[in-house]
């Protein structure tokens, strides 16, 4: 596995551990309590996590698809360059800036905290999946249609190091959540 591969494998493991962590322990009233109105609770952040990283997903497997189609191999690390860099450093943690997410990647409403880790598991383990199925490709180079922001596309590298940093963002919110509810 080439070693930019392998960090953005172990920050999905690193993700993985962190989630279960931040649920351990909690019970249902716990996971989905919610610091205030409008606020999203333990659960709702991982779910979020988890319907994000479905809808990104099924856009990079389309690039990856039509990149593998045209026969286009692994020329470079698979590294973001300078604004796709910039974007997943935007949304590292801590979160100076709040935005409003996309609309199909709301939250359900008070989901079970044990759904909603076992939906981010199989939704990182989908990632885990993508990277290894595709290595071979010049995933710096192939670009796929970004399903939250109209008419921008990203590199799959890029993509790949997105949902890193958004894991990241969401799991500190998580966090916080379980901080501000004394657990």
């Amino acid at each position: 596995m080439p070693p930019e591969l392998q960090k953005l494998l172990d920050e999905l493991d690193a993700a993985d551990r962190d989630a279960k962590a931040v649920a351990d322990g909690l019970d249902e009233q716990h996971g989905t309590w919610s610091p205030s109105p409008g606020a999203w609770s333990v659960a709702e952040c991982l779910d979020h996590l988890a319907v994000s990283n479905r809808v990104y997903l099924v856009q990079l497997v389309a690039g990856a698809a039509r990149g593998r189609a045209q026969g286009r191999l692994r020329r470079r690390p698979a590294l973001p360059g300078f604004v796709g860099a910039w974007f997943a450093r935007y949304l590292e943690p801590p979160a100076n800036v709040k935005t409003k997410n996309p609309r199909i990647t709301t939250p359900r409403r008070s989901p079970p905290l044990a759904d909603s880790l076992e939906a981010f598991l199989e939704s990182q383990a989908g990632f885990r999946d993508f990277i290894r199925t595709n290595a071979d490709l010049d995933l710096a180079s192939i670009r796929f249609v970004n399903p939250f922001i109209r008419g921008v596309r990203f590199s799959l590298a890029t993509g790949l190091h997105v949902i890193a940093a958004h894991d990241r963002r969401h799991l500190w919110q998580a966090w916080n959540v379980r901080r501000a509810g004394g657990q």
